[in-house]
């Protein structure tokens, strides 16, 4: 983790200070961005208050991650230079009134982690935002105008609502944690310039999956497993939180990686993460605070989007695991995909060629 200033020394950046800082390197840049990225910090705040409510009282009749699609929703209203946004809530893109006129594309996820808001797991917000095509006619944005792969995205970030709310930030030029200090009600400057180590020895992935993993996803998980006598020379600790913003919080703090492979049956990519308002913004982040993010077989900032809740599937974190789990892939010969025997003897991570 960064070293934070101290004493009289110090000086207290807020986000607001921030971005004008950014938009002075940038004489043509009009402030629109920086106005909406503003809105979407206003937002996070809104829904850390409405999550450290704990339980909510029964007349309010509404769940939080309602209440945090809303809360996005509506920063927009009151036409902000957001010309449409797009979420997991959302069947279609929405382009309220005005928006076509505007210069921003706004995807999200109000509330990832949400199913574990009532055990008091972290929760969290995800952000996308792209450049709206120009001269679009209202009816064709909606249908085509999200489909832009992650590389060009102008913005992404994330809010982490824990024992304190985070507001972590991208424009382009590295990864920056804001710490809500509640006393004030401004996002200060606590973690400048994150970056994610080369290397780890700590891992996530959802282990009652394991039958389902393509033989090189088991053999890194296999040769982590290890430990110090095995072919990694190191011990690894494992974790899964089922919380992408904490998965992804805990990999830009202190390092690791996070794996949500396919499924070695899954050739429809049916069981992965939305890419457009999960996959990409955390993808852009980790890639800009020196990390790696792929499907284990590209990057995923390069995958050009078809449709606009495409899943896909996320190996992100330390560059050099990343890496070595795309030459496993590389490296496999790909006729032992579809050979899982159903009835062989498995141990936890087995691998089914093995077991022959």
């Amino acid at each position: 983790m960064p070293a934070k200033p101290s004493g009289a020394t110090a000086v207290t950046r807020t986000l607001t200070q921030f971005l004008i800082d950014e938009r002075r390197k940038h004489p043509s840049a009009t402030g629109e961005l920086n106005s909406l990225i503003l809105s979407l910090a206003a937002v996070c705040k809104s829904i850390a208050a409405h999550v450290n409510q704990g339980a909510l009282p029964d007349e309010l009749h509404e769940r939080v991650d309602t209440f945090a699609t809303a809360a996005f929703r509506g920063c927009v209203a009151w036409g902000g230079p957001v010309a449409a946004m797009l979420s997991g809530a959302m069947e279609h893109a929405y382009v309220p009134p005005g928006g076509s006129d505007q210069k921003y594309l706004l995807a999200f996820e109000a509330l990832d982690g949400s199913s574990n808001a009532d055990i008091n797991v972290p929760v969290g917000s995800i952000f996308s935002i792209l450049r709206a095509p120009s001269a679009q006619p209202t009816s064709r944005l909606e249908a085509c105008a999200f489909l832009q792969p992650g590389s060009v995205q102008v913005a992404a970030g994330y809010a982490i609502y824990g024992p304190a709310t985070m507001f972590v930030l991208s424009v382009g030029s590295g990864v920056h944690g804001f710490t809500l200090q509640r006393s004030i009600g401004e996002f200060i400057l606590t973690h400048p310039n994150l970056r994610v180590p080369n290397q780890s020895s700590e891992f996530a992935i959802n282990a009652s999956n394991s039958r389902f993993w393509e033989p090189p996803i088991r053999r890194y998980v296999r040769e982590c497993l290890a430990g110090a006598t095995g072919p990694r020379g190191c011990d690894f600790n494992m974790r899964w939180i089922a919380s992408l913003v904490a998965e992804a919080h805990r990999i830009l703090v202190r390092g690791g990686i996070f794996l949500y492979p396919r499924h070695a049956m899954d050739r429809n990519q049916l069981d992965g993460l939305r890419l457009l308002y999960a996959c990409n913004p955390i993808a852009f982040l980790v890639d800009q605070a020196g990390g790696r993010a792929s499907t284990g077989r590209e990057p995923i900032l390069g995958v050009q989007p078809s449709a606009l809740h495409q899943q896909a599937h996320l190996i992100f974190g330390s560059r050099d695991e990343v890496e070595r789990i795309e030459r496993y892939h590389a490296e496999d010969r790909g006729d032992s995909n579809m050979d899982l025997p159903l009835f062989h003897p498995r141990g936890l991570f087995r691998d089914p060629v093995a077991t022959r």
